[in-house]
C-alpha cells in the first residue's frame, strides 16, 4: 500500500520539470570535454556538472517537498556511506550516470532518479538529453520512451538474445578475473554484446526490447532505482545475478525480457558479491 499522504501525480510533474532543466544544464557541458577528478580508488569519475545537477534536483525537490529523504552518489561520494533508505519518500539519484562517457563528449549518458515510498519504488525517470530519449515509468502504469508506450522483447532463447553489461569502473584483480570469465563463457552462447558506458541507460535497452539482458556486478542503488522500475513496467524481470530475488543494496543485476531467459542466462554467470553493499 503506498502512503496515502504522498501526491505521486504532483511528484511525477515536479520531478519532471527539474529533470528537463538539469538534462539542458547536462547537453550543454556535453558539447566541449570536460574536467573532472578521481573518486577513491579507481577510475570512478566526478565533473562539477554532477555536483552541479544533484544539487539542482535535491534543492528544487527539497522546496516542494521538504520532508523527503534523498540517496544520491555525489552525497554519498562525499560523505562515505549512503543514507539508509528508510519507508519515508526517498528519491535516489544519479546526476550523470555515464560519466566516463560524459568526460569523453561520448554522448552516451543520462540522468536517473526514482522515487520509493514505503521501499517500492513508484516513479523512475531515466533522460539521456544528448540524444533526445527520456524514459518514464510509474508503477502500475507502464513503461514510455518520449511519451510513447514500450515493452520488452519477450525473447527466451539465449542464442538470440543481444546482452549489455559494463566493465563497471573498478580496477579491482578479483573483479576483473570474474569479468573476463563471464565474457568468455557468455559470448560463444548469446546472439551479441554490447557495452555502452551507462547502467542505467542499458537496463533502459532491455525495457525498449532493444537489448534482451543486462547484468551488472558493481552497480549501486542509484544506477538501478528508475531502471529496475522500466523494465517491470515494460513486462520484464530483474532478478539478482544468482536467480534469486533482487536486492537493490546488493550492487549486483539481471534483468531480462522473459523469465525463463533471466534463469537460464544466471545458470551460466560466475558470481560475485561488489563490497561494500550499498546499506
Amino acid at each position: 500500500m503506498g502512503d496515502c499522504s504522498v501526491d505521486l501525480d504532483k511528484c511525477f510533474e515536479v520531478v519532471s520539470q527539474l529533470v528537463d532543466k538539469a538534462g539542458a544544464l547536462v547537453a550543454k557541458r556535453n558539447e566541449t570535454r570536460q574536467e573532472f577528478e578521481e573518486k577513491a580508488n579507481d577510475i570512478d569519475l566526478v565533473t562539477a556538472t554532477d555536483k552541479e545537477v544533484e544539487q539542482l534536483l535535491i534543492n528544487g525537490l527539497l522546496d516542494v517537498f521538504p520532508d523527503h529523504k534523498f540517496i544520491g552518489e555525489e552525497e554519498s561520494a562525499a560523505g562515505g556511506a549512503p543514507n539508509k533508505l528508510t519507508d519515508a519518500p526517498t528519491w535516489i539519484i544519479d546526476p550523470v550516470d555515464g560519466t566516463m562517457n560524459f568526460v569523453h563528449s561520448f554522448p552516451h549518458s543520462c540522468i536517473s532518479i526514482g522515487l520509493k515510498v514505503n521501499k517500492v519504488t513508484e516513479i523512475g525517470i531515466v533522460f539521456n538529453p544528448m540524444l533526445g530519449q527520456r524514459f518514464s515509468a510509474r508503477r502500475g502504469q507502464g513503461a514510455y520512451l518520449n511519451g510513447r508506450r514500450i515493452h520488452v522483447s519477450g525473447q527466451k532463447e539465449l542464442g538470440k538474445s543481444l546482452v549489455t553489461t559494463e566493465f563497471g569502473t573498478s580496477r579491482d584483480t578479483e573483479k576483473l578475473k570474474v569479468v573476463f570469465e563471464n565474457f568468455q563463457n557468455i559470448v560463444p552462447k548469446v546472439h551479441g554484446f554490447r557495452m555502452l558506458g551507462a547502467a542505467a541507460l542499458n537496463l533502459c535497452m532491455v525495457a525498449l526490447g532493444a537489448a534482451d539482458i543486462n547484468f551488472e556486478f558493481g552497480v549501486h542503488a542509484w544506477d538501478v532505482c528508475a531502471g529496475e522500475l522500466l523494465v517491470l513496467e515494460a513486462g520484464g524481470v530483474v532478478i539478482d545475478t544468482t536467480g534469486g530475488k533482487f536486492d537493490i543494496m546488493s550492487r549486483r543485476i539481471l534483468a531480462a525480457s522473459s523469465e525463463e531467459l533471466a534463469q537460464e542466462f544466471a545458470k551460466h554467470l560466475t558470481q560475485f558479491s561488489p563490497q561494500p553493499r550499498d546499506d
